[in-house]
């Protein structure tokens, strides 16, 4: 198989992979740390720069490494931005994957995948620069990758585990499917995060502020779990609430 090339022409080999089984010897262990440094760099650069400012030069020289060296791992700086976007999608699916959920109380586990998704959301801007970035390229990367049902199989099968066990109990609606949740959480969450400098702005509040955070984590809470639950769900507002938009504090109506 003919290897990649850099621009100019010249040809980059592959080392072939190694054997089911084998374990990696010092050279294949530092080719992994080299590959995994240039990733890491390429996250940073493409999320701060998007991926037409993001340069080969810049990501190479962040991850003190090589420009032939992203030729040869990646083969393309279009191969190097979906590994890129895979990379973020399998982080956020290791760390989902961590939540010990409790199948006998659905509810809660709930709420917890809920308030993991938000929380993830604000915690790692690069999964949002990133994927508005390959939004405004019309998912032209992703759409070319084999790999894309695989992102979001772990997410989506986490939340199905969550919504059989609250249907078994009774808790759920029978109507209600994995995938439509996962879009009301992710809209939800997506948005306010990805949008808040210019809400701030044409709101005339402080979207960042703690109280304006916790506040709207408890409103996605709410608004899912009255959406999935049988009975109407049960409210975390005691109250109505409302930004007081002179200092962002919360300000409990009486409804």
């Amino acid at each position: 198989m003919a290897g990649a090339r850099e621009p100019g022409g010249v040809a980059i080999r592959r080392r072939p992979a190694l054997a089911a089984g084998a374990r990696p010897g010092v050279r294949e262990l530092s080719a992994q740390a080299t590959r995994e440094s240039i990733l890491r760099a390429a996250i940073r650069v493409f999320a701060t720069h998007g991926y037409d400012g993001g340069r080969i030069e810049q990501i190479s020289r962040a991850a003190k490494s090589h420009d032939r060296m992203i030729y040869y791992y990646f083969g393309s700086k279009e191969g190097l931005f979906r590994a890129a976007l895979g990379e973020i999608y399998r982080r956020f699916n290791e760390a989902e994957s961590a939540l010990e959920l409790d199948p006998s109380r659905p509810l809660d586990s709930l709420e917890e995948v809920v308030r993991f998704m938000w929380d993830y959301y604000r915690k790692h801007p690069e999964f949002i620069r990133l994927l508005n970035t390959e939004n405004l390229l019309r998912g032209k990367h992703l759409s070319k990758s084999p790999r894309t049902r695989e992102y979001s199989s772990p997410a989506i099968g986490i939340l199905d585990g969550v919504l059989a066990a609250g249907k078994a109990s009774g808790a759920f609606r029978e109507d209600i499917v994995a995938r439509d949740v996962y879009l009301m959480i992710a809209s939800l969450g997506y948005f306010y995060v990805a949008n808040r400098y210019t809400l701030s702005a044409f709101l005339d509040e402080q979207m960042e502020a703690p109280a304006a955070l916790a506040h709207w984590q408890r409103f996605i809470v709410d608004a899912v779990v009255r959406t999935v639950s049988a009975s109407g769900g049960r409210s975390s507002f005691g109250v109505a609430e409302r930004h007081a938009a002179s200092d962002g504090e919360i300000v409990a109506q009486a409804s």
